[in-house]
């Protein structure tokens, strides 16, 4: 009696180890893979740890963080951004059957918004904006000094309003509230994308595409320093009186031009707005991760 015990009693334990692993390693594969990109003057290795973190806290997600368009090579038109980041996100979600998620970090997150408004068969689950000038920029700050330094907030419109202004990236979400009828006219893509210009003749093509989008993170906070008003990371912004307007005063949302309004409705639209961070610091703050991204990754 004893002998047959000592038979059964590896059996079983191996059994229970095998169940275990298997459920171990379903749970594993029901990670959705991760793409992240890159905001103005940055590159890759600036999200390692990021990644290092996600990694941590659901073991085995495929992590991306594509490596173009760094540094200077940022500063590329912005549709010219959107289609090389295009054709490197594609291949990934095509082999993602469950869907992927998208974290992107300031710049980058105008480029989320493109790829997602222009490509029809993206199957993105959870767009994560982090501190991104999602309705635009309109400040003095030291990456505009950079970029342009014999211009100020006030007469920017005059080189970003023309056909070569719009060669360069910042141009082409640079929003003036003081001369709308020429941001309207002239911007190549924030206009196109906010559908607020009748140049965009797949204007219902960028909306069906955007609503596909399952759920939006805005996550952004007033001590960011360079997204202006800081409120753009959550579609706000200003009036030509410079004062704040929010998301759901916008008429770009009212009116729904690109379904943000229609998402809302739908209870798929998440506002994180977060004090005492920095704009450099948002992607190696361990508390803006744990405490408000981490739990969209699933």
């Amino acid at each position: 009696m004893a002998a047959g015990c000592v038979k059964v009693f590896p059996k079983f334990v191996l059994s229970s180890f095998l169940v275990l692993l298997s459920a171990l390693l379903v749970q594993i594969r029901a990670y959705k893979p991760i793409i992240i990109i890159h905001g103005i003057f940055d590159h890759a290795s600036t999200f390692d740890n990021f990644s290092v973190a996600i990694k941590k806290a659901h073991p085995g997600t495929n992590v991306t963080i594509i490596d173009e368009y760094t540094e200077l090579f940022s500063l590329y038109p912005m549709w010219e951004q959107v289609r090389g980041f295009q054709k490197t996100m594609a291949p990934i979600m095509q082999q993602a059957k469950d869907g992927v998620h998208i974290i992107c970090y300031s710049q980058g997150g105008l480029i989320c918004r493109g790829v997602l408004e222009s490509m029809d068969d993206h199957n993105v689950d959870t767009f994560i904006s982090l501190s991104s000038p999602l309705m635009g920029q309109y400040g003095d700050t030291e990456y505009l000094k950079y970029v342009f330094p014999h211009y100020l907030k006030e007469n920017l419109y005059k080189v970003a309003y023309t056909s070569y202004g719009q060669d360069i990236s910042i141009s082409n979400y640079w929003n003036d509230p003081h001369h709308q009828d020429l941001y309207k006219e002239n911007s190549v893509f924030l206009a196109v994308l906010n559908n607020q210009t009748a140049k965009n003749d797949k204007s219902k093509e960028y909306k069906n595409n955007f609503l596909k989008l399952k759920k939006l993170v805005l996550i952004g906070g007033p001590d960011d320093g360079v997204i202006t008003p800081w409120q753009s990371s959550h579609f706000g912004f200003y009036d030509d009186n410079e004062t704040v307007v929010e998301m759901k005063e916008q008429e770009v949302y009212q009116r729904d031009y690109f379904g943000l309004k229609t998402m809302d409705a739908r209870g798929d639209v998440t506002t994180y707005e977060i004090p005492g961070v920095q704009h450099l610091n948002w992607h190696k703050n361990l508390t803006v991760f744990n405490d408000y991204i981490e739990k969209w990754l699933t």
